[in-house]
């Protein structure tokens, strides 16, 4: 397929520009796998759309304050950072906003902190090293990085968290997961809906779209996943008894597949897994996803799960409904 196949038209007024709430006021659009039929609900509707013993599997990952404003020591000149991934102690991968920054630019951020630009990648990424590790420091340093489509300002920045988020690490929140309030976790709880956690630091490829026309020769960049040993035997148990493993958000889909060959072993590293219409899946029965950016990776995803025919179906339908798209957008949940 082509990534043109994966453009469409959406109004302007159809990307939400700030959260609703209460976060599970949200609406849902659930389409069937099989018949492709559509049905509307809101998100607080889940407990009553699932079945006991399901397993939701969710992103714990939380977003780092990875927007940070800075000059070039000696010029002056105006940079703007946004960090990607930790690559050790003092070491970043990053994006840069200016004019000239070459191997050996000196970046000040504050008088105290300096970073310099010690590698530039083929696709523009450039490594940072800082004179000490600013782990500690993120929180003064750097402003949530919410994405370029939205122009609201964002008064409360745990709204671009989800209520879960843990383990700082991404650059980006997994949105599927901000629909979710704690009265609603715990009437999945009372329903025997069991909820367990992986972590995915989401990174570069939530920014770029799909640039080669053919999808095939898309390289996705390499984000750090961990699968502990306790929840990949509960979701190993959840398979062998028949029940629906249920991924929340593209991001869990990419840690539960990137495994499901091997079996679910425990892990820690990185994955590129592009999954594309074509793409085999051997763990998931069911994805709760937002509504995403057209040409982009997560759509492929979602098509190669439900079908090429079966989404531009849903998509059509949730923009005559007027549904609201991309990150603080409403949900799908696909059975």
């Amino acid at each position: 397929m082509k990534t043109s196949d994966f453009d469409y038209p959406l109004p302007s007024e159809l990307i939400a520009q700030i959260p609703i709430e209460p976060r599970d006021t949200a609406r849902l659009l659930q389409l069937d796998r099989s018949s492709g039929a559509l049905e509307h609900f809101h998100f607080f509707d889940l407990p009553d759309l699932l079945r006991p013993g399901d397993l939701l599997v969710a992103n714990e990952s939380r977003v780092i304050p990875a927007r940070i404003f800075a000059h070039k020591a000696g010029t002056g000149g105006a940079v703007e950072i946004l960090l990607l991934r930790r690559l050790d102690d003092v070491t970043w991968q990053a994006l840069l906003r200016s004019h000239r920054v070459h191997v050996g630019t000196q970046i000040e951020i504050r008088p105290d902190l300096i970073a310099e630009v010690i590698a530039i990648s083929a696709t523009g990424e450039r490594v940072l090293r800082f004179n000490q590790s600013i782990d500690a420091r993120l929180s003064e340093l750097g402003v949530m990085p919410l994405p370029p489509y939205i122009h609201a300002p964002l008064h409360d920045p745990e709204r671009y968290q989800t209520i879960y988020a843990h383990t700082l690490g991404s650059a980006a929140a997994p949105t599927a997961g901000l629909h979710f309030t704690s009265r609603l976790l715990e009437q999945l709880r009372t329903r025997d809906i069991e909820m367990i956690y992986v972590t995915l630091h989401v990174g570069l490829d939530t920014f770029k779209p799909v640039e080669t026309e053919d999808i095939e020769q898309h390289h996705i960049h390499t984000e750090y996943m961990e699968l502990t040993e306790e929840v990949a035997a509960r979701i190993r148990l959840a398979k062998a008894e028949g029940r629906r493993v249920i991924a929340v958000g593209t991001t869990s889909v990419r840690v539960l597949e990137t495994l499901g060959e091997q079996g679910l072993p425990a892990f820690r590293g990185d994955t590129r897994l592009f999954i594309c219409p074509g793409f085999q899946f051997r763990v998931i029965d069911g994805l709760i996803t937002n509504f995403h950016l057209p040409k982009s990776s997560l759509l492929m995803l979602v098509a190669a799960f439900v079908g090429k025919e079966n989404l531009d179906r849903a998509y059509a339908e949730a923009i005559a409904r007027q549904y609201r798209f991309y990150s603080f957008g409403d949900a799908m949940l696909i059975l």
